[in-house]
């Protein structure tokens, strides 16, 4: 996982920014001519070797590269090669362009990870029909990579993305002892609230409790989740126990200002949260399963403890 990733933006797509596609060509005019044929389409990025491939494929992340085989130096074998062995790199499509039309070398880029041949000199029109489709593919395939990790009721992210990205930064966080802290949060009384207004008025309550709660991720890093039914929970990497406090305090205070009327609930007027907050440094001997049990501790503590509170542990 990149570190600068924005967990927040689980629901959010590239908007409609154009899709970012690397060309790779040691000629300059091999490079230009299919840069200009392709930018109306896409954000065409020029690179002239492997090593600069290599490096620009990192940087730019692009959503497909167009890659020349015969290069000097590193092949356009060896760049694909390298490219599929490294995480940060190993998905995104890679069409060749070649002028070997030997069945042999064909079948080498394949194995490799290639998604497409197409043969030089090659038709502008043909250029961009494939350019176009294995975009669409791309966007689409990103789409649904989206979807498998937002819950569909609150649009945060789900059960599944939380194990992912909770698992990952306990990993990372051991390896520099920073920690990372956890809010497990459950909507006060909430099977008297269904049974008193109705599932809908339920599945409306937890779709603006869920925006609330995401409101209040205010750095790159914070991930809100639905853990499961009324039960939330917020990954905060680099937040020390007070930060876990305090942030979580912001969360019950801004519930409660949503004056969402809870009738049935003796705890108050409106619809109220409790949350356990904990923050610990991880070790690599230790799974993640041990902040979460300490976190739902402090949450069966701040529900016996009179609801509507935040218990830090």
């Amino acid at each position: 996982m990149a570190e600068e990733t924005n967990h927040r933006s689980i629901t959010e797509s590239a908007g409609r920014a154009k899709q970012k596609v690397l060309i790779v060509d040691d000629q300059p005019l091999n490079l230009a001519f299919a840069a200009a044929e392709i930018e109306d389409i896409c954000d065409p990025i020029q690179a002239y070797s492997g090593e600069q491939a290599l490096k620009l494929a990192g940087i730019e992340q692009p959503d497909l590269i167009l890659l020349d085989v015969q290069m000097p130096g590193m092949t356009g074998f060896e760049v694909c090669r390298l490219l599929k062995q490294n995480c940060q790199t190993a998905e995104i499509p890679v069409i060749f362009l070649t002028c070997m039309d030997e069945e042999a070398d064909e079948e080498q880029g394949l194995n490799l990870g290639a998604i497409d041949y197409i043969a030089k000199p090659f038709s502008p029109a043909i250029l961009r029909a494939r350019v176009r489709n294995h975009l669409l593919i791309q966007r689409q395939r990103m789409q649904l990579e989206r979807l498998a990790q937002c819950d569909g009721l609150t649009g945060v992210a789900n059960r599944r993305s939380f194990d992912q990205v909770l698992n990952a930064e306990w990993q990372r966080l051991a390896g520099i002892k920073e920690p990372p802290g956890l809010l497990m949060i459950d909507v006060d009384l909430f099977k008297g609230f269904n049974d008193h207004y109705g599932h809908l008025a339920g599945d409306q309550t937890l779709q603006k409790v869920a925006t609330t709660i995401n409101r209040q991720m205010q750095r790159a890093h914070d991930l809100a989740c639905r853990y499961g039914g009324e039960e939330f929970a917020c990954i905060l990497p680099h937040a020390d126990q007070g930060g876990a406090k305090d942030i979580a305090e912001s969360i019950r205070s801004a519930i409660l200002d949503l004056r969402i009327q809870h009738a049935p609930s003796p705890v108050s007027d409106w619809v109220t949260v409790s949350i356990g907050a904990v923050s610990i440094v991880p070790t690599i001997d230790k799974a993640p399963d041990t902040l979460i049990s300490q976190t739902d501790q402090c949450l069966y503590q701040a529900k016996t403890g009179g609801r509507n509170q935040v218990n830090p542990g």
